[in-house]
């Protein structure tokens, strides 16, 4: 029978630069694999790396595997180590899970993701960040047949907007702004999707005459002002990620979530102020970092701002804002930044950029810092 897994292929990287020391494998790591339902290329590179996304290094001198690479449920991958001592995984042949036999099905497209997809694959379906000014060029829902809140399968909708007939379209609310914390530059609009249609009746906008579509799924409500894209504009799922790291440094932060939550942990999703302007890639590894907190050292000795006294914490803001001598028996103390986790960038629009946490020591929140020194 067929795999009813989820069905995409994922491409390793053969742009990786060579290794300058050789790949440290954990200490834990088995010598064999066998690959199940439900893994995915993250989970199995971790079992073997403490940096999953140094994966496809693992791959580069296996003969076995043909462009693109494949791995399959069931599969055994064995850990062996080449001739200059580089360790290596290649799928074990030897390996036979003994199991009822029927027919045999080509795996074909039955092969493990690279990422969780059920994790992102809603961000990449139904999440837009759109600029303002391109939402208004874009046609919108003036109306419906029927004046209810929920349009559902088969009710009109009528909307302004040069459309083509029969052509699908996707209906996208216009959310709250992304903006920059540190400018206030609105950086893009989240654009949520919420259902589609496909036009049967051109309209004649010249003469107030609007036209017509068919709605076909509904995700939630339909509102007036909501507009309309092209069916797949935006939300075609990617085929392949190539993990890797900046080859420039990069500085940004985290400035929202699509899930309005302020704390974060692993495999949730973030928005970046970091887009395609400041060179972000679909497959980009980035640092988390957070400011570690100030301390004044005074006369009671080292305290957190905020368990100092109010003389304390004075001298402490005039220093920091006119430069002003600090009392001799006291010291403000700034402190580096230290690492929190890892994510990997996977939507990219002009100003932002969609990312996935895959690493995190402690609480991720709104603000800290995205970095490549």
């Amino acid at each position: 029978m067929k795999s009813q897994l989820a069905a995409i292929i994922f491409a390793l990287s053969a742009a990786f630069p060579a290794a300058a020391d050789v790949l440290q494998i954990k200490k834990d790591a088995p010598k064999q694999y066998v690959v199940k339902k439900g893994d995915t290329l993250w989970d199995i590179s971790g079992i073997y790396l403490d940096e999953p996304w140094l994966w496809p290094e693992l791959w580069q001198m296996n003969p076995q595997i043909d462009n693109p690479h494949l791995i399959y449920p069931g599969d055994a991958l064995a850990l062996v180590y080449d001739a200059d001592g580089n360790p290596r995984l290649v799928i074990n042949k030897g390996y036979r899970k003994l199991s009822p036999q029927g027919r045999i099905t080509p795996k074909g497209t039955n092969a493990i993701t690279t990422l969780p997809l059920e994790m992102i694959k809603p961000y990449l379906s139904f999440e837009q960040a759109i600029n303002s000014d391109d939402i208004q060029d874009k046609p919108y829902i003036l109306g419906a047949n029927e004046n209810t809140k929920m349009q559902t399968l088969g009710h009109i909708l009528y909307a302004k907007g040069d459309l083509k007939v029969h052509q699908a379209y996707a209906i996208y609310h216009q959310g709250k702004p992304y903006t920059d914390p540190q400018t206030g530059e609105v950086l893009a609009n989240r654009a949520s999707y919420v259902g589609m249609a496909r036009a049967f009746r051109k309209g004649d906008e010249s003469n107030g005459v609007p036209s017509s579509l068919r709605v076909e799924s509904a995700k939630r409500e339909i509102r007036q002002g909501d507009f309309l894209l092209p069916a797949m504009e935006g939300q075609m799922l990617p085929a392949y990620f190539t993990m890797h790291r900046p080859k420039q440094p990069m500085s940004g932060s985290i400035i929202a979530s699509p899930r309005d939550v302020r704390e974060f942990s692993t495999m949730d999703v973030v928005v970046l102020n970091l887009g395609a302007n400041q060179n972000v890639e679909v497959g980009h590894i980035l640092d988390l970092e957070r400011q570690s907190p100030t301390v004044i050292d005074g006369p009671r000795g080292p305290r957190y701002p905020e368990d100092s006294s109010k003389y304390e914490k004075l001298l402490s803001t005039a220093g920091e804002l006119f430069g002003a001598e600090q009392d001799e028996n006291s010291t403000t103390w700034t402190m580096p930044k230290e690492k929190v986790g890892e994510l990997i960038v996977f939507k990219v629009y002009d100003k932002v950029s969609y990312a996935l946490i895959t690493e995190n020591q402690h609480p991720i929140r709104v603000g800290d810092s995205v970095v490549i020194h």
